[in-house]
């Protein structure tokens, strides 16, 4: 994925877009920042799994700036951020159909076992370890917690 990004920074600079340029030089020093955290505790480099959740994180924050920006009156603010929302999008295999999400939700479920609200880490972990950047937890957290009432 490193490659994929450092290749996406050359192609924004060669076509002169300032926004996808500075976007995919966020993501990289978000990914370099996460190395550098990780090599402090010891850990490996971050694997391509860890870069689809800081990619998942970074559309999270996007939203919330976007949407603070809406109310505080800065609408032109709000449509950078949603431009870098797209941006960061493209790097993100594509998200599951809402259907598709319930149906892994129940059957993580019935494979852990889980019988109550107590069991929804349980869950929740393997959805993230099987599915990152594919699902949006948020929604699945509220899917897995409906399924264990």
């Amino acid at each position: 994925m490193r490659d994929l990004f450092a290749n996406a920074l050359k192609e924004a600079l060669k076509a002169k877009d300032a926004r996808r340029t500075s976007t995919v030089r966020l993501i990289q020093a978000a990914i370099k920042d996460r190395d550098i955290a990780n090599r402090g505790l010891g850990k490996d480099p971050v694997s391509d799994d860890d870069i689809l959740q800081i990619l998942a994180k970074m559309i999270k924050q996007r939203e919330e700036s976007a949407r603070i920006y809406d109310d505080a009156g800065r609408p032109e603010l709000a449509a950078q951020e949603r431009e870098e929302i797209v941006i960061i999008n493209q790097f993100l295999p594509a998200q599951l159909p809402e259907a598709k999400v319930k149906e892994l939700c129940a059957s993580v479920i019935a494979e852990t076992g889980a019988h109550g609200l107590r069991d929804m880490g349980k869950c929740m972990n393997v959805l993230k370890e099987r599915y990152p950047g594919q699902m949006d937890f948020a929604k699945a957290s509220g899917v897995v917690k409906e399924l264990l009432k």
